[in-house]
């Protein structure tokens, strides 16, 4: 009895004084960031806090020690360390010294996470899908129905994958009008449309952006990609105004829709121009053109901007990283020109030399938005009808970082440091 008591103590003992913390480092030494972040939020399923430690080796986590987390890193093959009290206390004071640009950002509870996207099969992949499901992190799929019938107040996070919210149907009419997958598409979104008590997809997808505005109003976080950013826009500046096309909505659209464009209604982008021909691929152009941005695969690049930890913890959780030159990728809506964003908007990263933003942030009454120019962050330009990207290969993409930093962010909240 006195031998069972002594070996429980010792390993008591050790966990308090020697192995108190986990350490999950988020540099160059990790052998698996995406999985890292799944591991983060399975520990916050386990109703145990974890510290974000903002510019600190990447953008590291740290939380108490217990043997089933260790288990759990090890059989998801995440880089992670044991460190003791007095371990954990000198970080922490590194990181709350004055002269450092660190932070710590507190996460509490796990957010519930929804994708907006078609319950039917796409012919394209969604870098979120592919990133949540790689790192574990589990999501419910919502689309026109959920959004009407009121359930966007259910989640903390909202993901709007590769979406068309004008009602032109991607604007793939002229690639693509024949093929079996668009005109299910189109007879699926019709029939959404009349259940909903709209005579016009576009009136349905108007009405949906703004519930999910109000989601945003209210709290809510906000992500975006592709051509579900510029969309989103465009749809919302256009309320009460056809910029749609007979081929869509079986009318023609408004000659002066151009000037009847509220730009005061948007989140990100001011005084673009529509693009009206339905036979191009394109919205309008908030988008830079290939011809436009003059680069290809091989100097495609932006970069993250370095903010202060302690004074912008926001954007700076936004762009942990262990790369901050990012290799870019493109979509049918890559980038962002900077000279149609708005003033108030955060550019978090971009492409100085030719003057475009990638990544970009803000606010909205008491909630958050972030759209990320691009379509799969490992895959150049991806093709309608290509096989999804294995993230096997790629466990380390500093591009799907990003995209997981924004699923994290509404568990965050700061965490007074000792003095």
């Amino acid at each position: 009895m006195r031998k069972f008591f002594f070996t429980a103590l010792l390993s008591l003992l050790f966990q308090i004084g020697y192995g108190a913390y986990i350490l999950i480092p988020m540099d160059q030494v990790q052998s698996n960031h995406l999985k890292a972040y799944g591991i983060a939020y399975w520990v916050l399923q386990n109703d145990i806090e974890v510290d974000w430690l903002l510019n600190y080796r990447g953008g590291s986590f740290m939380f108490k020690y217990y043997q089933k987390f260790e288990n759990e890193l090890i059989i998801r093959g995440v880089s992670y360390q044991v460190i003791s009290d007095a371990q954990s206390n000198q970080i922490t004071a590194q990181i709350a010294s004055p002269s450092s640009n660190m932070d710590l950002m507190k996460l509490e509870k796990y957010p519930k996470i929804a994708v907006y996207s078609p319950k039917s099969k796409q012919p394209w992949d969604d870098a979120v899908t592919l990133a949540l499901a790689y790192a574990e992190i589990p999501y419910d799929v919502v689309f026109d129905d959920e959004v009407m019938f009121e359930k966007l107040p259910k989640y903390d996070w909202l993901h709007l994958h590769h979406e068309d919210f004008t009602g032109q149907y991607g604007k793939f009419y002229r690639s693509f009008r024949n093929y079996p997958w668009y005109i299910e598409q189109q007879r699926e979104y019709e029939s959404s449309a009349r259940k909903h008590g709209f005579n016009k997809v576009s009136h349905l997808k108007l009405a949906v952006i703004n519930k999910i505005k109000n989601f945003v109003l209210g709290g809510g976080f906000l992500f975006a990609m592709c051509s579900a950013t510029d969309t989103y826009d465009i749809a919302l500046a256009a309320e009460g105004v056809d910029i749609c096309e007979t081929m869509f909505d079986g009318d023609p659209a408004d000659p002066t829709a151009q000037d009847k464009l509220d730009f005061d209604k948007t989140f990100a982008f001011e005084n673009f121009k529509l693009e009206r021909d339905p036979y191009q691929y394109e919205f309008s152009n908030i988008d830079n053109q290939p011809a436009e941005r003059g680069m290809g695969e091989e100097n495609d690049y932006f970069k993250l901007f370095e903010f202060s930890a302690k004074w912008d913890p926001i954007p700076t959780m936004l762009t942990q990283n262990h790369e901050k030159i990012i290799k870019g990728f493109m979509g049918q809506t890559t980038a962002f020109k900077k000279s149609l964003v708005k003033p108030d908007v955060v550019i978090m990263g971009e492409s100085k030399a030719i003057d475009e933003a990638k990544y970009i942030h803000g606010v909205f009454g008491k909630g958050f938005w972030t759209f990320y120019g691009g379509h799969d962050p490992q895959d150049y330009q991806h093709i309608v009808g290509e096989e999804p990207t294995d993230l096997n290969l790629h466990p380390n993409s500093p591009g799907y970082r990003l995209i997981l930093n924004n699923i994290l962010f509404p568990a965050a909240r700061k965490k007074k440091q000792k003095t």
